[in-house]
Order: C-alpha cells, then structure tokens, then sequence
C-alpha cells in the first residue's frame, strides 16, 4: 500500500520498492529509503527520498531563494559546520553502501544524494534528516518545512487528492 501512496505523491511508478521512514500527521509517508539498486540494477546515490508533496514544495521554494547556494557558502565560512555536513556525507555513504551485494560493482557515488564537494539538493538533505539522520542542513532545511500541517490528506488511494491544497 505504501508504495501505491509514495508513486501518487511522485506522479510517477517507483523504480524500486521503498520503506517508509517517516511519516505526517495524517499517516502518510513523508520520506522514504530507497535500495541503492533500483529494480533494473542501476545504482541510486540517493538513500532517503522526499515524497511529501507539501515538503517537496516548501523545500523548493528554499532552493529557488537561493537556499543551496546559501548552505555551500556556510560550509566555506564556518569550518564546524563543513566538518559536520562531512560527517553526515560520510554517514549516509557508508549506510547505502553497506546494503549494496558484495558482488554488486561499487562505484563511488558520493554522500547525501550523490552529492560530492558541496550541497546537491536540499531535499535529499531534509529527507535524511526527517528519517532520524543527523544531518545539520536537513536541521537547517527543517522549520522551513514543518510543520508538516495538512488537514486532508494528499493522496486518495492512489492518486493526488483533487480537494488536497498545500496549507501554506
């Protein structure tokens, strides 16, 4: 059922099956771990997934403000933080890769959402973070995007629910 429910939130059929790792108010996923091999065998950076339709857009509007952009420059400025976002690229890296087959083909894909020598995405950031991750930018990410405040929810059964409106 959980899979029926992310692919309506996405607009799209997964690539692979995913387990809910956080959920809203309502009951719906909010982020999701995907395997880092998809059904077809190609590797996937990205561990945990931003399915929530209200998150993905207010994580968006922070990335369209600059909010990417933002955070590489904190990483430059403040040499606490870099050591941190490098201790979550570390952490995310080692937890995807340790579910990779021993037989499977390791190539290096980076940290949070592939992301290698500064921030890729915001959304991959706040997905790891809303999993139970620390990672200081989905921290950061965070009160941007919670309360996650729906009254009705997003899907009904498996597609968008026409009366659902993000509540912000």
């Amino acid at each position: 059922m959980d899979d029926a429910v992310v692919s309506a939130q996405l607009g799209r059929p997964l690539r692979a099956p995913v387990e809910v790792v956080a959920r809203c108010p309502l009951g719906l996923p909010v982020a999701v771990a995907v395997p880092p091999l998809l059904d077809d065998g190609t590797p996937f950076p990205t561990r945990y997934w931003l399915s929530c339709p209200a998150a993905r857009a207010r994580v968006g509007r922070l990335e369209a403000a600059g909010g990417v952009k933002a955070m590489d420059r904190r990483i430059r400025n403040d040499p606490p933080f870099a050591e941190a976002v490098a201790r979550a690229d570390r952490r995310y890296a080692l937890q995807r890769d340790a579910l990779l087959p021993p037989e499977a083909i390791h190539h290096p894909v980076g940290g949070v959402g592939g992301g290698t020598g500064g921030v890729k995405c915001l959304h991959a950031h706040y997905a790891d973070h809303a999993a139970g991750n620390d990672n200081p930018i989905g921290a950061l990410v965070a009160p941007w995007v919670e309360p996650l405040d729906c009254t009705i929810p997003c899907v009904d059964g498996e597609v968008i629910n026409p009366a659902w409106s993000e509540p912000r």
